[in-house]
C-alpha cells in the first residue's frame, strides 16, 4: 500500500462529493489486501517497522466507513473486496454492535435486545473493522434513551446522528492523519480491547492521584464499571452515578482520555 492507493486520498475525493471509488479500488486492489491481511490476526504486528503506517492506513479508512456509513452497498463493494466480512445480527454484544436508536422498555432491568440491524459491521478476521449498527429495547438499568444512543461516541470521526469524539479533531489538515485506527481482536481465548495500548484502565495505585500518568479528575469520577462499559461501547449508556460532580467541569466528555484503556489489562 503507497501514497497512490492510500485511503486519505479516497476519503477527500468522498468527502467533495465524489462518489467514484472504484478507480481507486482497482488501483488498490494490487497489495491493499495483503497489506491489510498482516493486521488481521492478533499478534504484536503494531510493533513492527512498518506498523505504525498500517495504523494510519486503517484509520484512514475507518474513516471512509464513516462516510460511507448510509450506503450499505457502497460500503460493502469497497471494503469486501479488500478482505472484510461483512455481519449483522445475533444477540447484542457491545464489541459486534453500536446502538443507533433506544427504545426504553417498561421494565427498568429488561436486557439490551437488538430490534432491528441498520447497516452491517466488518471484520478484518479476527480485527473489528466496523460495528453493525443496531436499534435496541431495553430496560433503563441497562440502556437509557438519550445517553446510550446521543451520548458522544469515543474512538469515532462522525456520525449523523451524535456528537464524537476522536484523537484526531482538532488537528490540523495534515496531523490528524497520523491517528491510530483502535484494534479490538474476537480471538480464541477472548476479546482483546484497545491491544495497542498500555493504558491502566483503574490508573495506577502507586501514583499521586494528580499525577499525569494516573486518571484525570473526570476519569476518577466514573465508577470502575461506567470505564469498562465506556470501553466496550465506545460510550456511555446510563448517566454517571457522578452526574453532578461531573456538571462542574463543562465539557467534561470532550475532556475525557480513554484511549489509552486497554481490556485486559
Amino acid at each position: 500500500m503507497n501514497a497512490e492507493v492510500g485511503a486519505r486520498e479516497l476519503y477527500e475525493s468522498l468527502a467533495e462529493g465524489d462518489r467514484a471509488y472504484a478507480s481507486w479500488l482497482d488501483r488498490a486492489r494490487g497489495g491493499c489486501p495483503d497489506r491489510l491481511a498482516a493486521a488481521a490476526e492478533y499478534r504484536p504486528w503494531w510493533t513492527a517497522p512498518d506498523g505504525q503506517t498500517l495504523l494510519w492506513e486503517l484509520y484512514a479508512l475507518s474513516r471512509v466507513g464513516d462516510l460511507l456509513l448510509l450506503s450499505e452497498r457502497d460500503c460493502l463493494d469497497l471494503f469486501v473486496p479488500l478482505g472484510m466480512t461483512p455481519f449483522r445480527g445475533g444477540d447484542f454484544d457491545p464489541f459486534l454492535h453500536e446502538i443507533v436508536e433506544v427504545e426504553q422498555a417498561a421494565d427498568p432491568h429488561a436486557p439490551i435486545e437488538i430490534t432491528e440491524v441498520v447497516r452491517p459491521g466488518l471484520m478484518l478476521g479476527q480485527l473489528l473493522f466496523n460495528r453493525a449498527g443496531v436499534r435496541v429495547r431495553a430496560g433503563v438499568e441497562h440502556a437509557q434513551r438519550g445517553v446510550a444512543d446521543r451520548s458522544p461516541l469515543y474512538w469515532t470521526f462522525r456520525r449523523p446522528h451524535r456528537p464524537t469524539v476522536d484523537l484526531s479533531h482538532g488537528w490540523g489538515h495534515n496531523s490528524q492523519w497520523r491517528t491510530d485506527f483502535r484494534l479490538d481482536y474476537r480471538t480464541p481465548a477472548g476479546d482483546r480491547l484497545n491491544a495497542a495500548e498500555n493504558g491502566a484502565i483503574d490508573g495506577d495505585p502507586g501514583l499521586d492521584p494528580d499525577h499525569p500518568s494516573h486518571l484525570s479528575p473526570q476519569e476518577r469520577l466514573l465508577t470502575p464499571g461506567e470505564r469498562r462499559e465506556l470501553l466496550r461501547h465506545r460510550c456511555l449508556l446510563r448517566v454517571p452515578r457522578a452526574a453532578d460532580a461531573l456538571a462542574g467541569s463543562p465539557g467534561w466528555e470532550r475532556d475525557l482520555m480513554p484511549f489509552g484503556w486497554r481490556l485486559p489489562q
